[in-house]
């Protein structure tokens, strides 16, 4: 197998970032180029489309003119950020201008790496080549099952299973220099076919890794949604606590409408903090709303939070850990940033600027 046995995300070399915080520019700023989806997956919330109504969200695909605008503001900062992550709630993929948003980004000059998530049903040549060209760095393909029975069952979606390996096959010998990924949730398959999603992907593609489900979003219960039962970390760790949420000192998220959330989580739009049609990233970036929510998760209160308390990404799939440092950070932070007492941090229920927002 060429492959390397290595997860999607970089879990060596990371900047310590008790070291950085307060952070003057993000090191990491999701863009989501489309919020639906073309599978109905029973582990992930988009899948359930009764619920995403439920929320209000906006279904569809970010417009050229936001994405734009997003890549515009990154000048305002004093660097470039390191990664845009092109995903977030949906298949990416469904935006035709996928290629042009990452040509515009790469030609900037303000991110120094652009990173997506597919399922792969659009991975074909035709689609593909423009992407390469335009200088994506890593594509990350979401294997959902050895079989098209298992997709039918947990996907929803009637999916040609041999296509779809020569397609990734095609990606992998067109691939420039873009890192090519491939990971399956180990619950999807049985031990011989674990063996067998190595002998497929494994000559084509530079990392590969059979992840575990985890409870990532909150208020959606795994669990309960697939009948499986989680008694491991994403990456085959340890489950444990964590009291501070680093995501909100090191990124945020522009969902595909341009409301921004706090956290790539949102699923629900309980976390949102701006609007970048009408905002810049950079007063979004540093807004009050965004660092109440830092204070309320430095001052040991992140229980608190209506969604933040609840939040299995932090027990199931955390790469960094500040707890240790929390306090002296509580007061580097208080004198670094000013911050109004009177403003409430996002979460809970859909916060009344999100719907003044989206007007």
């Amino acid at each position: 197998m060429k492959a390397e046995l290595k997860p999607r995300i970089n879990l060596e070399g990371r900047t310590p970032l008790e070291t950085v915080i307060p952070l003057a520019t993000p090191f990491i700023v999701f863009a989501d180029p489309a919020s639906s989806c073309n599978f109905k997956c029973t582990f992930c919330p988009t899948g359930h489309r009764d619920m995403i109504a439920e929320t209000g969200r906006y279904q569809g695909v970010m417009k050229f003119e936001v994405f734009q605008k997003i890549v515009d503001d990154l000048a305002e900062f004093d660097r470039p950020i390191k990664v845009l992550r092109m995903y977030k709630d949906g298949e990416p993929l469904l935006n035709k201008r996928f290629a042009d948003m990452v040509a515009y980004a790469n030609k900037s000059g303000r991110v120094d790496y652009i990173d997506t998530t597919t399922n792969g049903t659009l991975i074909t040549p035709d689609r593909m080549g423009p992407i390469i060209e335009a200088g994506i760095d890593k594509i990350n393909i979401s294997v959902d099952g050895m079989t098209e029975d298992t997709y039918q069952r947990f996907t929803g979606f009637k999916f040609d299973f041999k296509q779809f390996v020569e397609n990734v096959k095609w990606l992998y010998a067109n691939k420039g220099n873009c890192e090519i990924v491939t990971k399956i949730p180990g619950e999807l398959i049985t031990e011989a076919q674990r063996q067998e999603f190595f002998d497929t992907f494994g000559d084509h593609c530079d990392r590969i890794f059979v992840e575990n489900f985890a409870p990532c979003w909150p208020e959606f219960d795994i669990e309960k949604h697939t009948g499986v039962t989680i008694s491991k970390g994403i990456y085959q760790q340890d489950i444990g606590d964590t009291d501070t949420c680093p995501y909100i000192f090191y990124g945020c998220s522009v969902n595909a409408d341009g409301l921004v959330s706090s956290c790539f989580l949102d699923w629900g739009r309980k976390l949102i903090i701006g609007d970048v049609r009408v905002e810049s990233m950079k007063e979004i970036w540093t807004s009050d709303r965004m660092n109440a929510l830092r204070l309320q998760h430095l001052e040991g209160r992140r229980k608190q939070n209506g969604v933040c308390g609840n939040c299995g990404q932090l027990s199931h799939c955390l790469p960094d850990n500040i707890d240790a440092h929390r306090i002296p950070l509580l007061a580097k932070f208080k004198t670094l940033v000013a911050i109004d007492p009177n403003v409430e941090p996002p979460g809970g229920v859909n916060h009344k600027f999100a719907a003044e927002a989206a007007e």
